[in-house]
């Protein structure tokens, strides 16, 4: 009997103590589990921390005022900063005659008793000029006579332009002044107002002052229009888009430009029906170059070329944070290197390069990517809940790389496409500018009357006219001489 109680003791406490390994198994696994999650975190939180504009495609706003050093892809040319030999410069233009003439005598000649003897023999020994405005208000009045006319038999009256409709109204050129202040001064109404009423001395309101806006903007209603003709005709045209805030809300700003022309639309989506109210991408049948947003994968009609500058900035993100991934450093080497060739090409006259660079350009890029995925190997999810599985920076860059191939080496195949998307981000900045200078926009009448004078004013710029002259030119009822 005793015996049998004490196997049946061993046996329940066998039982307990397998109980408890299994227990403690199974709270190891989860530890193990709570600690590759917690390790995964970290790295990704490391890796957020580590990021800034120069290695990702975050703003430079976002850096705050921890900015990173600079850091150019640029090669250092060897040569000392500033103006080169043979540079023209810009400076002070020198005016042939003065408005105003200040002579200075020696400081010892002007009580001497031989002053009006000497006077005749003074010559000019230097000159210097000094340019100055003088801002003055001119008011012009109208009066129309009236008469009573013996040979008809009734009074005759005066008419006045078809532009003086107001007892007191302001004039083009204040207008003008108004509007280049609050869109391409990306000076607010009310600062506007401030800066003129002061300036001026008139008591210009800041409603007078959105009207005037408001009015340039419908006067370019049309011209805009043909600005959006000329871009979805176009071979290339370069795609962006932006956030900014409209009635306390975030709106999207999309950008469609190239050399000759700026387009700028604004929507609250940014996708692609964000995109089709611009009326440019579902028309557009050329090459467009783009950062690789999602939504622009939508119209297969088109032909898509990458911003390589911006896969240059993750490239040395993952340089920085993951060390043992060199390939990020030979695919930077392989880009500078197609972008170098394809700037000799056409600095000596040529519109492709040799069949032999495109070979090596081409072996580079596979071997680079097939080394990629030998350090980066697509693991197969294992229990996996719903939902995709991330891949990780390295591996959705690596990924994106081997997909979009022809999209990013568009460049060197087709010349006219350029080898990054900077001539978008410039002509989008200035709605940047303004959100930070000015805050939000208070309607999206306001918003869309600043982007359609922002086309307008972009585009001028780029067949040579200032801004306040393009305006001026609107002002007064001939909007389309800055497209000649």
């Amino acid at each position: 009997m005793v015996g049998k109680a004490l196997i049946e003791l061993y046996n329940m406490r066998l039982e307990e103590q397998s109980k408890t390994i299994t227990e403690l198994h199974q709270t190891i696994d989860s530890l193990n589990k709570t600690i590759n999650g917690l390790n995964q975190t970290i790295k990704e939180l490391t890796e957020k921390m580590g990021k800034n504009s120069k290695n990702s495609s975050k703003p430079p706003s976002s850096d705050g005022l921890k900015k990173p050093a600079p850091k150019s892809l640029r090669k250092p040319s060897g040569k000392k900063a500033g103006g080169q030999p043979d540079h023209p410069g810009t400076n002070l233009v020198t005016i042939a005659e003065a408005d105003e003439i200040i002579q200075h005598v020696p400081s010892v000649c002007r009580n001497c008793y031989r002053q009006g003897t000497c006077k005749n023999h003074f010559k000019i020994g230097e000159t210097r000029k000094v340019i100055d405005a003088v801002v003055e208000v001119k008011i012009i009045e109208h009066q129309a006579f009236i008469c009573n006319c013996p040979r008809y038999g009734v009074q005759q009256k005066g008419e006045f332009p078809p532009d003086i409709k107001a007892v007191v109204q302001y004039g083009e050129n204040l207008q003008a002044l108004a509007v280049a202040l609050n869109t391409m001064g990306a000076v607010s109404v009310n600062r506007t107002h401030e800066i003129l009423s002061g300036v001026f001395g008139i008591p210009i309101s800041t409603g007078t002052i959105s009207n005037m806006v408001s009015h340039c903007a419908t006067i370019l209603e049309g011209t805009i229009e043909d600005i959006r003709h000329e871009l979805v005709k176009s071979d290339v045209i370069n795609c962006d888009e932006t956030g900014t805030r409209v009635d306390g809300k975030t709106v999207w700003v999309h950008n469609a430009s190239n050399s000759q022309y700026t387009y700028l639309s604004i929507d609250e989506k940014r996708g692609q029906e964000g995109m089709d109210s611009g009326m440019i991408l579902p028309e557009f049948r050329g090459i467009a170059v783009h950062d690789c947003w999602a939504s622009y994968w939508k119209y297969p009609d088109i032909l898509h070329a990458l911003c390589n500058v911006h896969l240059l900035r993750e490239l040395t993100g993952i340089e920085e944070n993951y060390p043992e991934q060199k390939w990020a450093i030979e695919f930077k080497h392989l880009l500078l290197e197609m972008k170098r060739q394809k700037e000799h090409a056409v600095d000596k006259g040529k519109i492709r390069l040799s069949k032999e660079l495109y070979q090596e350009f081409n072996n580079r890029y596979d071997e680079i990517i097939a080394n990629a995925y030998a350090k980066n190997p697509i693991k197969k999810p294992i229990n996996q809940k719903r939902g995709r599985k991330k891949k990780g920076t390295c591996l959705a860059l690596i990924e994106r790389l081997a997909l979009h191939k022809n999209s990013i080496c568009m460049f060197i195949h087709k010349f006219i496409v350029p080898f990054d998307n900077n001539q978008a981000e410039r002509d989008i900045r200035m709605v940047k500018i303004k959100t930070k200078v000015s805050g939000c926009f208070r309607s999206f009448d306001g918003a869309r009357n600043y982007l359609k004078i922002m086309s307008y004013v972009g585009t001028a710029k780029k067949h040579g006219f200032s801004a306040f002259e393009a305006i001026q030119n609107a002002i007064s009822g001939n909007p389309n001489l800055v497209l000649v």
